[in-house]
């Protein structure tokens, strides 16, 4: 099952708490950290897709941007052997040609030490936004000379695979520019659950009602 996630509430978590924004980033990595590890135990899971950094987001405050940047390294850093113990592979889709060579080289080696893992794959979007996702798939096709199909299209993108279930946090009932393609025919669930209050548990009772769900896939 390919399960993608938009992690959406850390800024009015902290807000909450009258703290500031990073320490609501800080308490979504931990979330972060959580949901892999339950989804690498889960084998009805085999990728977990979560929305990181879209191409939108560059448009926040530079010091937010960049404690963000700095959060994705470190948290890369001291999760490897998370990845390790608990056999996730990592990857990553978008264009992350903007991020610095220091955090470029940090998601390739990560994605080299753990290329061989086989329980779970985790993908991180990074700088991220479908309809730019779209984009280049099909540029790549044109450069490629490739006939314009909805199979040739999905081939190209960041990740081909299509989504099966759909979850956003904090109570927004939207998909702001994430795997359109692949969200097809995705069931979705939308929660009330600020993403640092998110936990395994809460979890487990969507997967148990995505189960009673019948997927028709546009049949009868």
């Amino acid at each position: 099952m390919h399960l993608a996630i938009i992690m959406d509430g850390n800024g009015r978590w902290a807000k909450k708490r009258g703290l500031k924004r990073i320490e609501g980033h800080k308490k979504g990595a931990e979330v972060v950290k959580e949901i892999t590890e339950y989804c690498a135990n889960n084998h009805e899971i085999d990728t977990l897709t979560l929305y990181a950094f879209s191409t939108e987001n560059w448009k926040r405050p530079k010091m937010e941007i960049d404690f963000l940047m700095k959060l994705l390294d470190n948290w890369l850093k001291k999760e490897l052997d998370t990845y390790i113990k608990n056999d996730v592979k990592f990857e990553t889709i978008g264009d992350i040609s903007k991020f610095s060579n220091k955090l470029k080289k940090r998601i390739a080696y990560t994605k080299e030490v753990t290329k061989n893992n086989k329980k779970l794959t985790q993908v991180l979007a990074l700088n991220y936004g479908s309809r730019d996702e779209i984009t280049r798939a099909v540029k790549k096709m044109i450069e490629k000379n490739e006939e314009i199909t909805p199979e040739n299209i999905q081939k190209n993108l960041d990740i081909g695979r299509d989504v099966d279930l759909l979850i956003r946090t904090s109570g927004e009932i939207r998909v702001s520019n994430f795997l359109l393609w692949q969200i097809a025919y995705a069931e979705m669930f939308f929660t009330p659950i600020l993403w640092p209050d998110f936990t395994s548990e809460e979890l487990e009772k969507i997967l148990t009602e995505f189960k009673k769900r019948e997927r028709r896939f546009g049949g009868i």
